[in-house]
């Protein structure tokens, strides 16, 4: 039996994130919106797409959740996007009911369903959907750490010139301005990133790194990113469904791992079937710690606001 991933949210993120999936082949897509036609027509149009690249994919539109039923994976990208100026915080009451809805409506039809969050601010979604849900901690996961990794090895690639497949960079902590990019632990080929660019541009790719998403708020005037967020969904999907055993940054539950209790948080995890298989836990120094638990404190106080 073909795998199945239901989207919630059929805006950019979410509809871009089905036609990567579907490029892949790994499983059935079900995109799913509030606004009447839209997710149909993005769906149809996606499947008539099918034939041209030679894939054998069901992609299904709707407004309701009944097509949802039996999903391997829920993904829920539904909710008020950032607008200029807008901080994730700000975001936080109306997605919260956005994303509490949506589990609920989701876990009745598919009880087995690994669930990965990228409404907005991340964190906090991800702990009012385990909630919600009544999840086991493996089965949610948040997508923020491969995108604002991915980030910032785009811009070590535009600064060095070297191909991003030598780029590996790791970025921990919360999904928003007190994200932490591990310079130490980040390399060009297994070579220091403070041994490959001097002191002030690796600052700057760091402070570019953690303004990522406001930077192509701005430009676009209108939305937030989509292209990047829904490839990194992608590549958690496939490593969720393909068993890979990934290890990736994401945003899982902590119970004691970094020092952190009780608060979903960007750290490296292995991915496979279960979901979150296990949490890495890197050696930091005492600066890396500190940020880390700036980060945290910033991520508990957001999910100690929220009303389930």
């Amino acid at each position: 039996m073909k795998n199945k991933v239901s989207i919630i949210g059929a805006g950019m993120t979410g509809s871009t994130a089905a036609h990567w999936l579907a490029e892949r082949e790994i499983a059935d897509i079900v995109l799913v919106d509030i606004v009447e036609g839209m997710p149909q027509g993005k769906a149809l149009d996606m499947q008539e797409a099918m034939p041209v690249i030679g894939k054998d994919v069901s992609i299904i539109g709707t407004n309701g959740y009944e097509e949802t039923a039996g999903s391997d994976i829920i993904v829920i990208t539904a909710g008020l996007p950032r607008k200029p100026g807008m901080s994730r915080e700000d975001l936080l009451t109306t997605n919260t009911k956005i994303v509490k809805e949506a589990t609920e409506n989701t876990i009745k039809l598919s009880p087995n369903a690994i669930y990965i969050i990228l409404t907005n601010p991340l964190d906090v979604m991800c702990y009012v959907a385990m909630k919600a849900g009544n999840l086991p901690r493996e089965r949610i996961v948040g997508q923020a750490g491969i995108l604002d990794s991915a980030r910032m090895r785009a811009f070590v690639s535009m600064e060095t010139g070297v191909s991003v497949e030598n780029i590996n960079c790791y970025v921990l902590g919360g999904h928003g301005d007190s994200m932490v990019p591990l310079t130490r632990h980040s390399n060009i080929a297994g070579v220091p990133l403070d041994k490959m660019l001097d002191k002030d541009r690796l600052e700057a790719i760091v402070e570019r790194t953690r303004k990522g998403g406001g930077e192509i708020v701005a430009l676009l005037k209108t939305g937030s990113a989509f292209y990047a967020p829904s490839a990194a969904i992608a590549q958690m999907v496939e490593a969720i469904l393909k068993n890979k055993n990934l290890i990736v940054p994401a945003s899982v539950y902590l119970q004691g791992e970094y020092g952190q209790k009780d608060i979903f948080f960007g750290v490296p995890a292995q991915l496979g079937r279960k979901g979150v298989e296990k949490v890495i836990e890197y050696e930091l120094n005492d600066a890396e710690m500190a940020a880390l638990n700036e980060s945290a404190s910033q991520v508990a106080e957001n999910t100690a606001e929220i009303k389930l």
